[in-house]
């Protein structure tokens, strides 16, 4: 059982949501926890449209925007780093939640492991990456600009391939210690491979060896099961995985109260 145990937590489905609203709607989760104001929160969405996020430091100029406007992806910044994202074909899940004396890792580990039992409630047989690559080596390489081509600790493979991509930002709180936002993409499908198309790269050679590079060391839940998993199969599957995880039960939010923290 984790610590996390010890709050009262929220489940929230907003569904499929422009990318704008996504993000702020993470980043307010996050204040408001850390005002004393809000709730751990488990959240899962999605993209309407798809869109493209950016690590919090990440430089625009990487991707090719004319092209994203003209096939309708929208291009939104996250508060939290990483590199850029394609979001389609998934499920995102958002954890924002409080921690005392617990390092980045640690609390990777912790939110991977929800991820898992959840997974494997839908047949993954899936497991938590136990490797770190060295991050400021591997950004100096034209694929860096893509999140799904790297694997950082703690993050979820299958047969060695990236299932799950996550980042995380910590925020201090009122009363002290921190809270924590962690999101991340669930692939439903491979439509992610598309960011190779979105990017300014200096060759067609470059953007060839991405795509090869994103094909073999990415996989979806559709390659991993043989079947197509649907949104709300995959949500319900997170949301059971947690609460077993964590021994925890969820509160459900009053649904004008997340429209009216984003339209305000």
């Amino acid at each position: 059982m984790s610590d996390a145990a010890q709050y009262s937590w929220r489940f929230e489905d907003t569904g499929h949501r422009p990318g704008v609203f996504n993000m702020a709607h993470d980043e307010a989760l996050a204040h408001d926890l850390a005002k004393g104001n809000g709730m751990p929160t488990l959240r899962v969405y999605g993209w309407n449209p798809s869109a493209i996020s950016l690590g919090w430091n990440q430089s625009m100029e990487e991707i090719d925007a004319d092209r994203a406007r003209s096939e309708g992806i929208d291009v939104v910044r996250r508060p939290t780093g990483g590199r850029a994202i394609l979001h389609s074909d998934e499920v995102t899940y958002s954890v924002v939640m409080r921690v005392r004396d617990r390092n980045i890792l640690a609390v990777y580990d912790d939110i991977s492991k929800g991820l898992l039992q959840g997974l494997r409630r839908l047949g993954a047989d899936a497991a938590i990456e136990k490797t770190q690559p060295h991050f400021p080596s591997l950004y100096k390489t034209a694929s860096a600009v893509a999140c799904f081509s790297s694997s950082a600790r703690y993050e979820i493979k299958h047969q060695g391939r990236k299932l799950v991509g996550s980042a995380q930002r910590r925020y201090a709180a009122s009363d002290g210690g921190d809270v924590v936002l962690q999101h991340g993409s669930i692939l439903l499908g491979n439509d992610h491979i598309r960011m190779t198309e979105l990017l300014v790269l200096p060759d067609n050679e470059t953007r060839s060896a991405l795509r090869r590079e994103l094909e073999e060391r990415t996989t979806d839940l559709a390659a991993v099961l043989g079947r197509r998993v649907e949104y709300a199969e995959a949500v319900e599957a997170l949301r059971v995985g947690f609460m077993e995880h964590w021994g925890i039960t969820f509160a459900q939010p009053d649904p004008e109260s997340i429209l009216e923290r984003n339209t305000a």
